[in-house]
């Protein structure tokens, strides 16, 4: 039988450690309204702009008519042999299974593109961290947001390439509070990329957060843009029915709210689709042209607030299932302590009657 005193000493550490995950739950919990209300509010512009687009294709040729090449070079399609992959995670832990389901993810992804030259850019501390231990690191990196603008020469990105899968970029600390600038930089360098022919193709693994009870993990190709308006996701992952359950008690019990409230999409959505003939000042081709950069800006940044509000459900999750598991511990130790104690007492009397009884 295990000691009282070891045991009154170990429900002390459970008690204090339950009010530090109690604790970290609340903060998570006010953390994921406001990142929340931030991914929820985003959304009529890229909807309004999604919208602009479709009506300038309506009213434009975005294909050659003669040769059939899209005028546009973020329109262009090729054979994908050298692609980038946008990884994002978190900076911190201990949100539960976030960000390992990430990289595992990107993994999968990766081993299915097997025998193609992969660039990748690490948005948040832990994937880097990841990505680190197993490929190697590209000699034209390490560089953050401020510095996507600056230009690469293609041929000495091409020598000094350090495997097919390289790390070619990592970005620490712009999760905290996420700008449209920040995206809007790593969107630049992206395009101007593609625009030079460096990149086939253009990936972005992340969380795709919808509520708290509705997220999941998606691959998604941002470049070439297929079809203006529509997700064209390579690999998704639902969560389990359990994962469910357990993000809506979490929910229920720190107060947020399951659903997303209706920040004007009704009224974006609508926008340019009636049949009218809208009047712009600049004509629809140019308008396209400047729009279209605009568009895949707001995919990356998109990316990134809907990232952030998962990583506070999932921690807000993980810190109420640890604090109830604190307290189911303390349930058990406690039944042991008095199981314990009862013991001794028992013993003690037997002391004293075996005692009394031999005099």
């Amino acid at each position: 039988m295990a000691n009282i005193l070891d045991i009154r000493r170990r429900i002390r550490s459970v008690i204090n450690t339950r009010q530090i995950t109690k604790a970290m739950k609340v903060v998570s919990a006010a953390k994921l309204r406001r990142a929340q209300e931030r991914a929820l509010a985003a959304r009529p512009y890229a909807q309004m702009l999604t919208n602009v687009l479709k009506s300038l294709v309506a009213r434009t040729e975005i294909y050659d008519p003669e040769t059939g090449e899209p005028k546009h070079p973020l329109l262009a399609q090729r054979e994908e042999k050298n692609i980038l992959l946008i990884i994002v995670t978190g900076d911190k832990g201990l949100a539960g299974a976030f960000n390992a389901n990430i990289t595992k993810a990107a993994s999968r992804f990766l081993e299915s593109k097997t025998g193609k030259n992969i660039d990748i850019e690490a948005v948040g501390r832990k994937g880097r961290d990841f990505l680190r231990r197993r490929y190697p690191s590209a000699k034209v990196q390490t560089r953050s947001l401020a510095e996507l603008t600056e230009s690469i020469d293609t041929e000495s990105a091409a020598e000094q390439r350090a495997g097919a899968i390289q790390i070619t970029g990592e970005h620490i600390g712009v999760l905290g509070k996420v700008e449209f600038a920040q995206a809007s930089a790593l969107a630049e360098n992206v395009i101007a990329r593609y625009k030079r022919e460096e990149l086939d193709a253009v990936y972005v693994a992340f969380n795709e957060f919808k509520s708290v009870i509705a997220q999941r993990l998606i691959v998604e190709q941002i470049l070439p843009i297929e079809q203006i308006g529509e997700q064209t996701v390579r690999l998704a992952e639902e969560m389990t029915e359990e994962e469910r359950k357990r993000a809506k008690e979490a929910a229920v019990t720190a107060g947020v709210g399951m659903r997303g409230a209706d920040h004007g999409e009704q009224e974006a959505s609508q926008f340019g689709t009636s049949q009218v003939d809208y009047i712009y000042e600049q004509p629809p081709e140019e308008l396209f042209r400047a729009l279209l950069p605009k568009y895949v800006s707001i995919q990356f940044f998109r990316a990134l607030l809907e990232s952030v509000a998962a990583e506070h459900a999932a921690r807000m999750t993980a810190m109420d299932s640890a604090t109830n598991n604190a307290t189911d511990m303390i349930d058990s130790l406690t039944l042991v302590m008095n199981r314990a104690r009862q013991a001794k007492i028992t013993k003690e009397i037997i002391e004293i009657v075996s005692g009394a009884a031999a005099m």
